[in-house]
C-alpha cells in the first residue's frame, strides 16, 4: 500500500504555519474534516440526548455513531464504548467502582513503564480497599518490561492488572496479550492503556486480551474525547457511582453528565479520516482501518529508524529506550543543556517538541533524569514527514559542543 505523506498533510490547516509538530506525542492536530464535523453539529442545532424533537435526536445518532467508530477503530464492541472527557477521568471512575468490591489480602499489579494515568487510580483505589499494590519493573538499558515477571507478580489473589500497551516517552510495546494472558489464567482482569499505541498502527483489543482497553482521540486526530473499550456483558456486573435519575443502562450508566455531542461527532470524523488513510478505498471501515494503520505505521517506522539512529549517532545525545517493538518516539538528553533548554532551542527553529517527564512519573524516576528535567521527546505521527525529522536532527546538531 502507498502512503502519500504530502496529500495527508493537506487535509491539516494548523501545518501550514511552518512549524514541524513533533509534539504529537502529546496531542494531535486535527484534519479539516473533523473540525468541518464539530462545527457542523453545532451549526445543524443539537439538544440533550433522549428528546422528542429532531436536534435531540441528532444528538442521540451523534453518540451512536461515535461508539460505532471507536469499536471500529478498536475491535471492539459498539455496545461496550464507554465515552468520557479523557482517559484520566474514565480510568479514575472505573477503579473507584472496581475497587468496591476488593479487601484486604486483594492485590493489584501495576508497572513501572505506564503513564501515571494508569498507575495512579489503581495504587490509589488500592490503598483505600486496604489491598496490596505489586510492581512490574523494566529491564534498563533497553527499556523494555519483560512478561515472563508477571508470572510471579499474579497470584489467585490478584484483581486487576494495569499495563501499557505502548510507553508515551520511549515507545516501548510490551507484549500484552502475553501479560493479559497471565492475568486472565489467574482471574484477574486487564486493563490496556491505549493511549499512546493507538495513533501508531492496527489495534486489536480482543487479539491483546484486553478486558479494558483505554484511548483517547486527541492522540488521533480527534477531539479531547476519551473511551474505554470493554466486553458489554462485564460491564454489564460493575456498578459505578451514578446519580439516581441517570441511565442505568450499559455503557451510558458509566458516563456521568452531558456529553459534548459536537465533539462525538468530531471522533467518528477522525475515525473515518483515519480509515483514508493511505489507498485503502474498499472493504468495512474495519478494515480500511487495519490496512490503513499498518500503512501509517509502516511510514512512521521509516522515519523513525532515521530519527533514532542518527540520534543515538551523537556524541552530545544521550536517547532513551531501545526495545525491538516501539513506537516512532525518541527520548532523548543533550549534554550541557537542560531539557527545557532544548526545547526551547528547536522552539525558535519553529520545531515543536516536549520536555519533561510527561507524567512518566515512575519510569523517569527509574532512569534517574526525573529530579534534573528528565528528558526530550520527539513524537512522530502519520503527518510528520522527513523534512520535519531533518529539520529536528540539524538543530539538536547545532548543539554539539
Amino acid at each position: 500500500m502507498t502512503f502519500d505523506v504530502s496529500k495527508v498533510r493537506a487535509a491539516y490547516p494548523a501545518l501550514a504555519d511552518g512549524y514541524a509538530y513533533l509534539d504529537g506525542a502529546a496531542g494531535t492536530q486535527l484534519p479539516e474534516s473533523v473540525i468541518d464535523a464539530i462545527s457542523g453539529a453545532y451549526r445543524a442545532g443539537l439538544g440533550n440526548g433522549g428528546g422528542a424533537f429532531p436536534a435531540s435526536r441528532r444528538s442521540d445518532a451523534i453518540t451512536a455513531e461515535c461508539r460505532a467508530a471507536v469499536a471500529d477503530l478498536t475491535g471492539g464492541t459498539a455496545a461496550g464504548v464507554i465515552l468520557g472527557p479523557n482517559m484520566t477521568t474514565l480510568t479514575f471512575r472505573l477503579a473507584a467502582a472496581l475497587a468496591a468490591a476488593w479487601g484486604p489480602g486483594d492485590e493489584v499489579v501495576v508497572t513501572r513503564l505506564d503513564h501515571d494515568a494508569n498507575v495512579r487510580p489503581w495504587v490509589r483505589a488500592a490503598a483505600r480497599a486496604g489491598a496490596t499494590v505489586r510492581w512490574a519493573d523494566i529491564d534498563l538499558p533497553a527499556g523494555e518490561l519483560p512478561a515472563a515477571q508477571f508470572g510471579d507478580l499474579v497470584s489467585d489473589r490478584t484483581r486487576l492488572v494495569a499495563v501499557t500497551a505502548a510507553s508515551n516517552v520511549i515507545g516501548t510495546r510490551p507484549d500484552v496479550a502475553a501479560i493479559t494472558a497471565i492475568a486472565r489464567a489467574a482471574g484477574a482482569l486487564s486493563y490496556v492503556d491505549g493511549v499512546h499505541a493507538t495513533p501508531h498502527g492496527p489495534t486489536d483489543v480482543r487479539a491483546l486480551g484486553a478486558d479494558f482497553y483505554a484511548t483517547s482521540a486527541y492522540k488521533w486526530s480527534g477531539p479531547h474525547v476519551g473511551s474505554v473499550i470493554a466486553d458489554p456483558a462485564l460491564l454489564e456486573f460493575i456498578r459505578p457511582d451514578k446519580l439516581v435519575p441517570s441511565p442505568d443502562t450499559v455503557p451510558e450508566r458509566f458516563e456521568q453528565g452531558t456529553p459534548p455531542f459536537a465533539d462525538l461527532a468530531g471522533v467518528t470524523a477522525a475515525v473515518e479520516h483515519l480509515a483514508a488513510l493511505g489507498d485503502a478505498a474498499s472493504g468495512t471501515r474495519r478494515e480500511r482501518l487495519l490496512a490503513a494503520m499498518t500503512a501509517a505505521q509502516e511510514h512512521e517506522e521509516r522515519l523513525a529508524g532515521v530519527l533514532l539512529g542518527r540520534l543515538a549517532a551523537m556524541p552530545h545525545v544521550t536517547t532513551y529506550g531501545q526495545a525491538r517493538h516501539r513506537t516512532a518516539t525518541a527520548y532523548f538528553n543533550v549534554a550541557g543543556r537542560t531539557p527545557r533548554q532544548v526545547a526551547e532551542h528547536l522552539a525558535a527553529r519553529r520545531i515543536n517538541v516536549w520536555n519533561g517527564h510527561n507524567y512518566a512519573w515512575e519510569l523517569t524516576g527509574v532512569l534517574g533524569i526525573r529530579d534534573a528535567g528528565s528528558a526530550v521527546r520527539a513524537g512522530l505521527v502519520h503527518y510528520n514527514d522527513a523534512d520535519d525529522v531533518d529539520r529536528l536532527l540539524a538543530a539538536v546538531a547545532e548543539l554539539a559542543g
